[in-house]
C-alpha cells in the first residue's frame, strides 16, 4: 500500500509555485502524506461539506468553489448522483476553474455529463417513476453507493449469480430507502432467506420481462426503480451489459 501511495504522491514531484494540487481533504492517508513533502504548488482541497481549509464543498444544497474564480450551482443540477460523485464533480470543477474554463461551460458540463453506461444511468421516467440502470453494480459495495445516493423511495432489483455476498452492509440502507424488492435470478433462495423478514414487499422473478413488469406494478409516482443487482449476470444474461440493455429496452417500451 505504501508503495502505491508513494507512486501517487509523485504528482507533487515537479510542481512549482505556478501549479495547483487538487485533493480530497478528508482522506486520512493524504493528510498523513502531506506532512512528508515540501509542497510548492497551490493547494486546493475539497470536501463534501464546508470546513476550514477547503475551497470546494457542498453548502445548503449549493455546489461551491471559492478560488481561483468563485463558482456555485444547485447541487440538484449535478448530473452524477451519489457522495462519491460529489467528490468527482468537485475535483473536475476545480480543475476546470483553474484552467480558466468559463463558468457557463463548467455549469453545463456538470449538469449534462452522461456518466458511464450501466452505472447509475438514468433511463427514463414512466408514470412519474424514475428508472435507473446500475447493472454494473455486480458487488454489494457498488449497490451500497447506489442506495446511499437515492433521495426518493426505491424499488430495488437485486439478484443474479451470487459470489458469496454478505448483504449485511446494505441491510440498513435497504430498510431506510426501499419500499419494494424485486429478485431477479435463476435461484433467489439466498435473497429470500436474507431480505424477506424485513417487512418490505417482495416479488420473485426469473426474467427481465417479468422483473420490469413487477416493478411497474409496485412503483408509485415519485418512486425510483433501481437495477443494482449486487451479483454477476451470467445466470440469465450474457454479461452485465446485456442485463442493462434488456432493462433499458423493456423500460422504454412500458
Amino acid at each position: 500500500m505504501q508503495n502505491y501511495v508513494d507512486a501517487k504522491m509523485r504528482i507533487l514531484q515537479n510542481q512549482t509555485n505556478d501549479d495547483s494540487f487538487i485533493y480530497w481533504y478528508d482522506d486520512p492517508i493524504i493528510q498523513k502524506e502531506l506532512k512528508k513533502y515540501d509542497i510548492k504548488s497551490v493547494q486546493l482541497p475539497f470536501s463534501e461539506l464546508k470546513k476550514n481549509g477547503v475551497i470546494g464543498y457542498i453548502e445548503q444544497g449549493q455546489y461551491k468553489i471559492e478560488v481561483p474564480t468563485p463558482f456555485n450551482m444547485e447541487q440538484e443540477e449535478l448530473s452524477l448522483t451519489g457522495r462519491h460523485n460529489i467528490y468527482n464533480s468537485l475535483a473536475a470543477g476545480i480543475a476546470s476553474d483553474v484552467a480558466g474554463i468559463k463558468k457557463e461551460v463548467i455549469r453545463k458540463s456538470l449538469s449534462d455529463f452522461p456518466g458511464v453506461e450501466h452505472r447509475l444511468e438514468k433511463v427514463t421516467m414512466v408514470a412519474g417513476v424514475q428508472y435507473i440502470n446500475d447493472s454494473k453494480a455486480t458487488n454489494v459495495d457498488a449497490c451500497w453507493y447506489a442506495l446511499e445516493s437515492m433521495r426518493t423511495p426505491v424499488i430495488l432489483i437485486i439478484g443474479g449469480t451470487d459470489k458469496g455476498n454478505d448483504y449485511n452492509s446494505i441491510k440498513d440502507l435497504v430498510k431506510e430507502k426501499c419500499v419494494g424488492l424485486v429478485y431477479l435470478g435463476a435461484d433467489n433462495t439466498k435473497l429470500h432467506n436474507f431480505f424477506d423478514g424485513m417487512g418490505i414487499p417482495v416479488r420473485d422473478t426469473h426474467s427481465m420481462k417479468d422483473c420490469v413488469e413487477a416493478c411497474y406494478d409496485m412503483a408509485k409516482p415519485g418512486d425510483t426503480v433501481l437495477l443494482s443487482p449486487c451479483c454477476a449476470s451470467f445466470d440469465l444474461f450474457k454479461n452485465m451489459e446485456d442485463r442493462g440493455d434488456q432493462f433499458k429496452e423493456l423500460v422504454r417500451n412500458l
